[in-house]
């Protein structure tokens, strides 16, 4: 194969090494390939990087690693060019993988030029993107502690799940504070009900009838103490958010009129896919990155599954909840959508694509740095008349009719 890059690495990292396979030409130009294992301390990757540089190396690709790619990236970064490989897409020979032949099979590979890096964004998107999963973690534990409030409280033949929508609201935590503090009384506990719940008084008295113990009242003190921690913990980590996107807040703005996305899902979209949409030649290329797009499997003329491949399980979700809020937008495009795929594919396909047209709208939102012009839940009746006439047709035929379609005058 011919060689593009004359003085390449690979590297095979691990948690504790990293393995190093230099190839390129020696002092007699002759061509060489040499391999040395370094340490991941800060010491050791320093001195891979001179032992690198020591070789005129100019580019350098590794394998992405659980998370232990990213001290050696960050070492490396500003010395060579550096492609992230995911090595589920390299493939090897049966009963030939060592660390050594993977350090040489991407040496190999780089300098013929047949590797494709991945994305990584620049260090202020980086910082970002990690203070927001971690937000989104600590939301998800939030959730976790509130369901396990609810288990103590069903242990304890306490039903206030059943009556109260949010056990957490302001009624809900008071009857929880009151049981915590040794109220065991059904007719008291209700009558701390607030606003709409004082409806359900009734229904209230029943579903505090139980057998609380003191074990129960200790359960709940400890969750309760997690859930304020945790809650002020978001709270902080919001307002860390909202310094690091301040630069990006007219780019936030416009992602904010698209149907289905509010400023968290803004901010999850910005940190994820880094703003700056010069990295991908077009929309259809970021959806396929963000695993939105069907998956192609076709063998003997046949296409079989169609199944989305897995990425960004961070941006999936964020797209995902805003197709479900999108789809139910009244009088949108992305609503029409919906109701065009749902009846033939399903709800679950039908959010999907309705989550891949938001992000294919959210490209154009950042690269030309425009709002969201709605058009309307008859744009795919007015850009596709022919489709819908038959359509109309079809059922008619269904009902017995003989239809003549004729245009007007």
């Amino acid at each position: 194969m011919q060689i593009v890059i004359t003085q390449c690495a690979g590297l095979d990292v691990h948690k504790a090494t990293v393995v190093a396979t230099v190839r390129g030409h020696d002092a007699r130009g002759q061509r060489q390939t040499v391999t040395a294992t370094f340490g991941t301390m800060t010491a050791d990757l320093i001195a891979l990087r001179e032992w690198l540089q020591a070789f005129g190396v100019t580019h350098v690709a590794l394998e992405s690693t659980g998370i232990y790619w990213k001290p050696v990236y960050y070492v490396l970064e500003d010395a060579f060019e550096l492609l992230l490989i995911n090595m589920l897409e390299l493939k090897h020979v049966p009963g030939r993988k060592t660390d050594v032949k993977d350090s040489e099979w991407l040496a190999q590979l780089l300098e013929c030029g047949l590797l494709r890096s991945s994305f990584v964004p620049p260090p202020v998107i980086r910082e970002l993107r990690d203070v927001t999963r971690y937000r989104v973690q600590q939301t998800r534990e939030r959730g976790r502690e509130v369901n396990r409030l609810q288990k103590v409280l069903e242990d304890a033949g306490i039903k206030l799940a059943s009556v109260a929508s949010d056990v957490m609201g302001a009624s809900g935590r008071a009857m929880v504070e009151a049981l915590i503090g040794g109220a065991t009384d059904p007719e008291a506990l209700a009558d701390l009900a607030r606003g709409r719940l004082r409806q359900k008084l009734p229904a209230l008295r029943r579903a505090l009838v139980g057998r609380f113990r003191p074990v129960h009242a200790f359960l709940l003190e400890q969750i309760l103490a997690k859930i304020d921690y945790l809650d002020e913990a978001l709270e902080r980590l919001t307002a860390e958010i909202d310094r690091r996107v301040a630069p990006f807040a007219p780019m936030l703005t416009a992602l904010d009129t698209i149907p289905g996305i509010d400023r968290i899902g803004a901010i999850s979209i910005l940190a994820e896919t880094g703003g700056d949409m010069t990295r991908f030649p077009s929309a259809a290329h970021l959806c396929s990155w963000a695993g939105m797009c069907p998956g192609h499997d076709e063998s003997a003329g046949k296409r079989r599954s169609g199944k989305t491949r897995k990425a960004n399980r961070y941006l999936r979700t964020t797209l995902i909840q805003a197709g479900v809020t999108g789809s139910n937008k009244k009088q949108s495009a992305l609503r029409a959508l919906y109701a065009r795929l749902k009846a033939r594919r399903g709800h679950k396909k039908a959010v999907v694509a309705v989550g891949h047209q938001i992000l294919h709208i959210a490209y154009y939102v950042m690269r030309d740095g425009v709002t969201y012009h709605e058009l309307g839940p008859d744009y795919f009746q007015r850009h596709d008349r022919e489709r819908t006439a038959r359509r109309h047709v079809k059922q008619l035929e269904a009902l017995g009719y003989v239809v003549t379609v004729q245009p007007a005058a």
